[in-house]
């Protein structure tokens, strides 16, 4: 077998690894939603439970459907970078290193070069955000629309702001909750507390209201004409489905940048770093005399 006929077969393996999960979600949605007359606004589907300790997990529609959007993402990062060279030769790298650019780009912006490293990791918030709006394009419930899933989401950002703020000593941290004065520390706590709750809200409320609102649309326009009860909808879901879902994936991401590069105590972090090398040359210092006598 030829080297072009194995590159062929395997850009074949990675476009139905693209495709296939969508397709999975699309026979699972027609085998699970039960009949229903007129208008139907329901959340996810449960499609089964798994016994625990304290109440039933349940596996539902929404966490289906965020495995199904991971796979496809892996498939798409997979087939970008399949042939990849050191000079590009193909429109697909082209396009992978304008990803790239533009990634780089937005972070540099709003974190600064230091923080080059979450690169991949916004990346990944961009692409399964908006992947997962645009999942109701294809008639499936978009995981951004369930609570469960952006809360899940904005609670790793909060732990990953949390790390960052402790970089600066846990004193330090523990004293800002009471500036400028200790009778604001209620109120700062709250405040903490506040942001993966905000961040969680704002999304997933976005993206539900433009579910329900493109829903109620297509009914009210039931005994209109077949052009007035497809158009009409097709130009509302432009907005919901297409450019607010990927509006709400940016703001989610750049909410995201801003509290983790501003959460960081840069001050707080250096001093602790020239303390802790101090403390290190004294040491070996120590050390040095010892092996001298």
């Amino acid at each position: 077998m030829s080297e072009k006929t194995k590159f062929r077969i395997v850009d074949g393996l990675l476009i139905a690894m693209m495709i296939l999960p969508f397709v999975a979600g699309i026979v699972l949605k027609i085998l699970f939603t039960p009949e229903s007359e007129g208008i139907s606004i329901t959340g996810a589907i449960v499609f089964f439970e798994i016994k625990m300790p304290l109440q039933p997990l349940q596996i539902t529609e929404a966490q289906v459907n965020s495995w199904l959007v991971m796979v496809f993402l892996v498939g798409l990062c997979l087939y970008l970078t399949h042939g990849i060279k050191v000079v590009p030769n193909s429109r697909r790298q082209h396009v992978a290193e304008w990803i790239v650019e533009k990634v780089e780009a937005l972070v540099s912006d709003n974190m600064g070069d230091k923080y080059m490293a979450f690169a991949p990791f916004i990346a990944a918030v961009l692409g399964m955000s908006a992947f997962s709006s645009l999942s109701s394009l294809l008639g499936l419930f978009p995981p951004t629309s369930d609570l469960n899933v952006v809360f899940g989401w904005s609670i790793l950002v909060f732990i990953i702001i949390t790390h960052y703020k402790l970089k600066g000593g846990v004193w330090n941290y523990t004293k800002g909750y009471f500036e400028p004065i200790p009778v604001f520390a209620p109120m700062n706590v709250i405040g903490e507390i506040a942001t993966p709750v905000s961040m969680a809200f704002r999304h997933f409320g976005n993206v539900l209201s433009g579910v329900v609102i493109s829903t109620l649309i297509h009914a009210a326009l039931g005994g209109l004409s077949n052009v007035l009860r497809v158009g009409i909808p097709a130009v509302f879901s432009l907005y919901f489905d297409i450019f607010s879902g990927l509006i709400q994936a940016y703001i989610f991401a750049m909410l995201t940048m801003l509290y983790i590069s501003n959460g960081f105590p840069e001050e707080a972090y250096e001093k602790r770093m020239k303390k802790k090398a101090e403390r290190e040359r004294r040491r070996r210092e120590a050390a040095a005399l010892v092996e001298n006598k």
